[in-house]
């Protein structure tokens, strides 16, 4: 049980953390990215704003990103957003598998315990015999506790799994249309800059 305990314990925390990570304004702020891009059609990139963007959210460090190397072709451009994309995944990711373990192995935890509970019950029952029924009643509860304390953390745990796993999906496909966007601004705003390159 204290092994089931604590997984409770740790898949709480994770869940709060993630959802106070995961919150839509702090990973999307609402008009940032019609910002950036009122930036780029004006010309109002100086490396000042790009460093305050770059600290804002994860679409602020994916746009700094594309603007850090807006003067280069459009191909490296998005090489730049992918692979800085790739990093802000993983952070909006951490603690998911640590999740997802818990997930899975807070039932076989639970089994466990049942299996060695089981074990007890029948070693006593070798030893005493089957005359106190209620002693071998009390074993199987016992036993039984244990899976019900595993699937009451597992169950839980792999839905917000799921949810958050699917909330990241979200965000992400959102960031990406924002970064083409982004992107196709660049494109019409620094057509003679990127031609003498």
């Amino acid at each position: 049980m204290w092994p089931i305990l604590a997984l409770s314990a740790i898949a709480i925390a994770i869940i709060i953390e993630r959802f106070w990570t995961l919150r839509r304004q702090a990973v999307i702020p609402p008009g940032l990215g019609q910002e950036v891009q009122a930036w780029a059609a004006n010309r109002q990139l100086d490396p000042v704003h790009i460093d305050v963007l770059r600290g804002n959210s994860p679409l602020g460090e994916l746009l700094a990103a594309g603007l850090d190397v807006r003067h280069r072709p459009r191909e490296q451009i998005k090489e730049r957003i992918e692979d800085t994309g790739r990093h802000v995944i993983h952070q909006l990711e951490r603690f998911l598998n640590t999740l997802g373990t818990i997930a899975g192995v807070a039932p076989l935890l639970g089994l466990l315990g049942t299996v060695t509970g089981m074990i007890r019950m029948f070693l006593g029952v070798l030893e005493y015999g089957v005359g106190d029924a209620s002693r071998l009643a009390g074993g199987i509860g016992e036993a039984l506790v244990s899976t019900a304390a595993g699937l009451v953390v597992a169950i839980p745990a792999l839905a917000f799994y799921r949810y958050f796993r699917g909330r990241v999906s979200e965000y992400v496909i959102d960031m990406e249309k924002q970064a083409m966007v982004l992107i196709d601004t660049l494109d019409q705003s620094l057509p003679i800059k990127r031609g003498k390159l």
